[in-house]
């Protein structure tokens, strides 16, 4: 029986005994150097596992300078597709002398019979691969199908629902002894909330009888969700809206409630209560404790493979709900309602999942006063960083003027910045655009957007300046479409990340799409028919695995330091590898794209 590493997908998706019919069915099989091992249109014989060497894959009908659109080395495997599809497409070509393994057609399909999920990884596609590297992390923890990623159908509560003329007596009556803490009251098509502690103000301080309705307490104004939606979307509601419950609903109709209790008994044996001590957080010292726990919340979340996406969506929540406390903190009452804090770049993506530099600003009513605005704002600073944001090395905080003004004020800046068009005005441009509201007026942040929207989007040259930082950095590939390998590391930030961020953030400055995150950008140019959803689809989870190749080089060291950055493809898996290329040639296409359309093949 051969001697082959099994121990990579697609192989963990075998048992023992599949893998034991690997080892004793495959041969050892030595290729010269440019020696054709698979040439295109010849019938897939063989899945090909590379032991030592490199081999290209070629597209013989594309020109020799841009044939080559793979390229594979140890631990990579090729030929699958070919046996799958009944003829291989491409040529796949040794470039130095290289030993592969062969394991032949027949046992292959055999293989692909007994193990659906081992046939299935050689149909996925980059969306598909991805997902299956974030599951296959996820071992020795809770699977995906559990824990947070579990719908909000397998959690909810049966709705508690009483008619429009039931009294606050009969409320209480019907709470106590259904031991819940709050009921929907019917109103014809319109449902309201009414919990316990409504209920506790209405008859103590208001002074209503018990006779009177309940209806008259009641929140119509819900939280809503649905059935299919992840458990934890639910706790970001709650977070973001600042509420302890969310009321499922279907086809118009209440179908179940949700309660932060409900939630928080899925995490009861582990510490991920950051949320619930960040909202009952009563002094500064407690909220900072509070803060301090949110690396640990995102090593947990890591650890038991949650997907990114909706990591980053609590965090940002989370992030969100901490600096307006310390607003709370930090502002007297009168100013709250007449100025809006704003938090740019990453937080305001909602991308960020370590704490790093403070990027906020602040907006003001026109017709506000606010004499020792400065002195609080200064106050502010130092209370974010007390809570571990550090400063902004750029200085784009709200202790900097630059960056507090009113709405006119901020009209004119913008005004400004887009009249110049030079770089500096650009890149304020571009964090201006990204400003997500987390404290205060949202709708003073609306009127500052509007006036961005105004003056760029159908501003051709104004968009071809913006679209061509997106070019700026080169993608990490090399001439041949093979992965840069340098010894300190490929920067996966320049050359993935910025890109996709930027792109995307030009084209939804172009069709007016208000979204900040990244994905939610994407997700609104597919149904805008900016781009296809498949394509869409794939630039996202591209963005996904930059991103989280970044976070693990972050944890890995403690900190988001510059090196964190650099990815060394030499230490990645073969599937890490593989799925890495890939990300990288859509960034390609991505560039290309924006080239084209924004005219800057020349410029």
């Amino acid at each position: 029986m051969v001697d082959v590493d099994l121990s990579q997908p697609p192989f963990t998706l075998l048992d023992d005994a599949g893998r034991d019919r690997v080892r004793g069915g495959v041969d050892l099989a030595y290729f010269d150097n440019q020696e054709i091992i698979l040439d295109a249109g010849q019938p897939g014989e063989f899945v090909f596992m590379i032991h030592k060497g490199e081999v290209a894959e070629l597209d013989p009908t594309m020109p020799a300078a841009a044939s080559r659109i793979g390229h594979y080395t140890a631990g990579d495997l090729f030929g699958a597709i070919s046996i799958l599809n009944g003829k291989s497409r491409y040529r796949f070509q040794a470039e130095q002398e290289s030993l592969c393994y062969l394991l032949p057609k027949a046992l292959f399909q055999r293989l692909c019979d007994d193990y659906p999920a081992f046939a299935e990884f050689f149909r996925q596609s980059l969306t598909h691969k991805a997902r299956l590297l974030t599951e296959r992390r996820a071992e020795g923890g809770v699977t995906m199908a559990g824990f947070m990623l579990a719908r909000i159908g397998e959690c909810m509560r049966e709705p508690l629902v009483v008619d429009q003329a039931t009294s606050i007596f009969d409320a209480v009556s019907t709470l106590n002894a259904s031991h819940a803490d709050s009921l929907l009251v019917c109103d014809g098509e319109r449902f309201g909330m009414v919990t316990k502690t409504d209920l506790l103000n209405a008859l103590v301080i208001e002074g209503l009888t018990q006779e009177r309705p309940a209806i008259e307490v009641a929140h119509f104004e819900l939280v809503t969700a649905s059935a299919e939606q992840y458990l934890f979307e639910a706790l970001v509601r709650m977070t973001r809206h600042e509420v302890a419950r969310v009321v499922v609903v279907e086809e118009g109709k209440p179908v179940g409630v949700v309660e932060l209790t409900d939630v928080l008994s899925f995490f009861s044996s582990r510490s991920y209560v950051v949320s619930l001590q960040v909202e009952q957080a009563d002094s500064l010292d407690e909220l900072a404790r509070a803060s301090a726990r949110t690396p640990e919340l995102v090593r947990a979340l890591m650890a038991q493979g949650v997907k990114l996406r909706f990591a980053m969506g609590l965090l940002a929540a989370l992030n969100g709900r901490i600096m307006a406390k310390a607003w709370g903190f930090a502002v007297d009452e009168a100013h709250r309602d007449a100025s809006c804090l704003v938090v740019m770049g990453s937080e305001g993506r909602g991308e960020q999942i370590l704490k790093t530099d403070q990027d906020n600003a602040l907006i003001l009513a026109d017709d506000h006063h606010w004499p020792e605005c400065e002195a609080q704002m200064h106050e502010v600073t130092e209370t974010l960083i007390r809570l571990g944001y550090p400063p902004c090395p750029g200085n784009i905080m709200v202790s900097n003027p630059d960056w507090v003004g009113s709405v006119s004020e901020w009209r004119e800046r913008i005004a400004r910045w887009a009249a110049r068009r030079d770089g500096d005005s650009l890149m304020k441009l571009a964090i201006m655009l990204d400003a997500h509201a987390v404290a205060g007026q949202t709708a003073l942040l609306d009127q500052v957007r509007d006036e961005l929207f105004e003056r760029c989007r159908r501003d051709e040259i104004l968009l071809s300046y913006f679209a061509r930082t997106a070019l700026r950095f080169s993608t990490p590939l090399t001439l041949f479409g093979s992965l840069k390998k340098p010894q300190h590391g490929i920067d996966i930030k320049k050359g993935g990340i910025f890109p996709i961020v930027h792109g995307v953030r030009t084209l939804a400055l172009e069709r007016g799409i208000r979204a900040t995150s990244t994905l939610d950008r994407l997700d609104a140019l597919a149904e805008d028919g900016r781009l296809e959803s498949s394509f869409a689809e794939d630039l996202g989870e591209a963005l996904a695995l930059f991103t989280e190749l970044r976070l693990r080089q972050q944890l890995e060291r403690d900190g988001d330091g510059e090196d964190a950055n650099r990815v060394v493809v030499q230490q990645l898996s073969s599937l890490e590898r593989d799925l890495l290329r890939e990300a990288l040639h859509m960034v390609k296409d991505f560039k290309q794209r924006l080239s084209q359309r924004f005219h800057l093949e020349y410029s």
